[in-house]
């Protein structure tokens, strides 16, 4: 797989420690399917974004950034609002003297031959349009932040791979929806759209800093039907049990935090940051979190369980756990996601899963040019007995 021509290797100022990496070969056991691993965490990830339908249509949307010469591509047929951002046209000039030099525009076939000449002059028209001569270039460090429609709420920009829990979660309008690791908001603000605006986001933080950059960004995006809780996340659950019974939610995210093995392409400090006793520590908490949540999804209620890592002991020793647990009361779910995806594995190093743990997925960048992910989906079968 090449992936020179999407952008530019970045400089390396972190190693693997030898552990991750002997852990990711036993992962990757094929050589081929491990270098291009390795070869694709030297590039940064693609520029993504998702449209925010509450404010705007994904066609009206294209159009305006378009309207900027951006190249702009939808990778997934059935989700018109998610987007990547490959480039802009610049330079720009026409030999065609009916032509006023302002008015000119590019059309779709322009910037479709422009893409496939990437980095190379293009020139392409017709008869009636005349020349347009132009070089394709990366967008400007910031500049998709800083464009009037990201600061208008029209857009979040969102890693493609941390769009999929809620696509396979899939919240419904006038549904109880729970997130409860929020910030910064990039799903809970994707769950409102889902959602029309309509019933009601618990959207629970811990971090006050954090808080306030996902009141930021509900308030952008125009979300109505979130309220924000700063509680521990297995601290709330356990208070929402004991003090209202009667709550229970249609769906619940658990989008647990992780050691990130799976950000290395945004966020190469994760190499130095990484240890296999954060992995362990972190397990620990992620099932907590999960037992919690569990406890107060209604029955028939769906939870999806996700992470940003590879680490088996945050991912399917956590699912293992959870279907133990949880026995008669609990069923994972196969789930539909629109990226190539591989199954949760069921044996790692001396430890064996379940077979169903199979239905969990596994994201790696390599196989759909994004961020490594992980998530599961489950559906509550019958209340828990104390």
């Amino acid at each position: 797989m090449n992936f020179k021509s999407k952008s530019q290797p970045k400089s390396r100022k972190y190693e693997p420690k030898p552990e991750f990496v002997e852990r990711i070969k036993l992962l990757l056991p094929d050589e081929k399917d491990y270098n291009d691993y390795v070869e694709i965490l030297n590039y940064p990830p693609v520029r993504s974004i998702r449209c925010n339908t509450l404010k705007i249509s994904p066609d009206k949307l294209k159009k305006k950034l378009e309207e900027k010469s951006w190249i702009v591509k939808q990778p997934w047929k059935n989700h018109e609002e998610i987007m990547i951002v490959e480039g802009k046209i610049i330079g720009k000039k026409r030999n065609n003297q009916k032509e006023k030099d302002s008015n000119i525009k590019i059309n779709n076939q322009q910037k479709i031959q422009a893409k496939q000449d990437f980095e190379q002059p293009t020139s392409v028209g017709d008869d009636n349009f005349g020349v347009v001569v132009g070089d394709v270039v990366d967008l400007e460090p910031g500049e998709l932040g800083r464009a009037l429609e990201h600061m208008l709420g029209y857009y979040y920009i969102q890693e493609l791979a941390s769009m999929l829990p809620i696509i396979a979660l899939k919240p419904k309008p006038n549904e109880l929806y729970l997130d409860l690791c929020s910030a910064p908001g990039s799903k809970t603000t994707q769950a409102a759209s889902e959602m029309l605006n309509t019933g009601t986001i618990i959207a629970n933080e811990l971090s006050l800093g954090r808080i306030k950059i996902l009141a930021s960004n509900l308030e952008k995006n125009g979300v109505t039907n979130a309220i924000i809780t700063k509680k521990d996340g297995i601290a709330l659950c356990k208070r929402l049990k004991k003090n209202l019974p009667e709550i229970k939610f249609d769906k619940i995210l658990v989008d647990a935090p992780c050691s990130g093995e799976g950000t290395l392409r945004s966020s190469p400090i994760t190499y130095q940051m990484w240890s296999m006793r954060t992995v362990h520590t972190l397990s620990q908490i992620q099932k907590q979190l999960f037992a919690s949540a569990f406890g107060i999804l209604k029955v028939g209620g769906e939870m999806v369980y996700s992470t940003c890592t590879h680490a088996p002991e945050e991912n399917e020793q956590v699912v293992n756990w959870a279907l133990n647990k949880f026995e008669n009361a609990i069923q994972i779910e196969k789930i539909e996601i629109p990226v190539k995806s591989r199954p949760g594995i069921t044996k790692w190093k001396d430890e064996d899963y379940k077979e169903e743990v199979k239905h969990a997925c596994r994201i790696y960048p390599q196989d759909n040019n994004t961020e490594g992910f992980f998530l599961a989906k489950f559906k509550k079968l019958k209340e828990v007995e104390e």
